[in-house]
């Protein structure tokens, strides 16, 4: 470990749960930190369950500048800008997403976005999805079940960067076929919510919610003149159980998604499994192979997997590490763990990285996909790693949910 953030004491923050205040820390499920180059500096900004997102010197943890306060938890992972501008996109517990300037003194709110402040279906107030930016514009979707698209119109004026946010695209995250599929008979909400971030390959915007259904979008009517408020669908798909993970897409168009299997138990998730592989080109029968975890809830696939050579690699809730064969589906082997499995797996050039749910950093050689990958090393640093790292220059970044970062190199 070269450095924590904090260098003393934790990052938390009571918060509600359940009715209940409960005592959340460090960083979750979706708190990846964002790893860049900015005016000679290597930035580390990043979300924490104290409600506040830290802007940190690599080198040392030090802050670069105050850190800014949103009024409740800060769940998802931070999104920089691509092209250069000063701005960092993100979503807190208090309801709001916001566009934050970090070329001042003090980090500045330049816009905000209200969850309540759009059409209500069934509600969760939360921004645990990450946004993408991609030529001017945000790509945003919303626990409020609402999906968005803005022209961002960034410039840079005498006082720093600026933005006008310019609403093109606002679209539900369900269809009717879908409250047909998961109407509960007592009532309760369905949960359609978007935790899941948008993936987008080329011209196609790939989205996956709560209620397990992943649709695919034509973006490319963007670029004309006077672009449609309603993007057309290119393909549906039903899981039939939540899928938070981001779906993951390889050179040839194949999609990978993760599935969690909890209290639906429909008979669609019981097809579809908890890790599958998906043709968009056969639409009527797109599912290639399908993965299956433990038959008890909750189980299943909460992380992205990683696509590497002819190997998928995936996560799952009740601890199991599995290695895929890419095109047969087949589970060529596995790895037992005794928590829960919630960070993401990370590639590195032929080394996998892996943080677990009992607080170990781990490093596994998948140089030769035909074998077993062998663990290089493995470092102890916390009591559980919800979060995925990141890697940049040799360093590795990661959050715990004690309540601190981690620089390990």
């Amino acid at each position: 470990m070269l450095w924590s953030f904090p260098a003393s004491d934790n990052m938390c923050l009571i918060s509600s749960y359940q009715g209940s205040d409960v005592e959340w820390c460090g960083t979750g499920w979706t708190g990846q930190p964002a790893v860049f180059e900015y005016q000679d500096r290597t930035w580390v900004v990043f979300g924490a369950y104290d409600g506040g997102v830290h802007f940190l010197d690599a080198s040392g943890g030090g802050k670069l500048i105050p850190s800014f306060e949103t009024g409740d938890l800060v769940k998802a992972s931070v999104t920089i800008d691509p092209d250069g501008y000063p701005l960092a996109y993100f979503g807190s517990r208090d309801n709001f997403f916001r566009i934050v300037a970090f070329d001042r003194a003090e980090p500045t709110e330049l816009w905000s976005l209200n969850a309540y402040d759009v059409p209500k279906f069934y509600w969760n107030d939360d921004w645990d999805s990450s946004p993408l930016v991609i030529d001017d514009h945000l790509f945003l979707a919303g626990e409020n079940s609402n999906f968005f698209v803005y022209r961002l119109n960034r410039s840079t004026g005498p006082d720093g960067v600026t933005v006008s946010p310019e609403l093109l695209v606002r679209m539900n995250g369900w269809d009717e076929q879908l409250l047909a599929d998961l109407e509960p008979s007592d009532g309760r909400n369905p949960n359609i919510s978007f935790e899941a971030s948008p993936t987008i390959s080329g011209d196609t915007l790939y989205l996956a919610n709560s209620g397990g259904l992943l649709t695919a979008w034509d973006i490319s009517v963007l670029r004309a003149p006077d672009p449609p408020d309603e993007l057309p669908q290119v393909f549906r798909f039903w899981a039939g159980d939540d899928v938070d993970a981001t779906p993951v897409v390889d050179e040839e168009g194949f999609i990978y998604i993760g599935v969690e299997h909890e209290e639906r138990n429909t008979e669609r998730s019981e097809t579809v499994g908890q890790l599958a592989k998906l043709d968009t080109s056969n639409p009527e029968d797109p599912i290639v192979w399908s993965v299956f975890d433990d038959d008890y809830v909750p189980a299943g696939v909460w992380s992205t997997p990683v696509v590497y050579k002819d190997m998928v690699y995936a996560t799952t809730h009740t601890g199991r590490f599995w290695g895929v064969d890419r095109e047969s589906g087949e589970i060529r082997w596995e790895k037992g763990f005794s928590d829960l499995l919630w960070s993401s797996p990370v590639l590195v050039g032929e080394t996998l990285l892996l943080a677990d749910g009992s607080g170990y950093l781990r490093a596994y050689d998948v140089s030769d996909t035909s074998v077993e990958p062998p663990e290089l090393w493995n470092l102890k640093l916390s009591w559980r790693f919800e979060s995925t790292p990141a890697v940049w220059n040799g360093i590795i970044y990661v959050g715990d949910r004690a309540g601190r970062l981690f620089a390990v190199g």
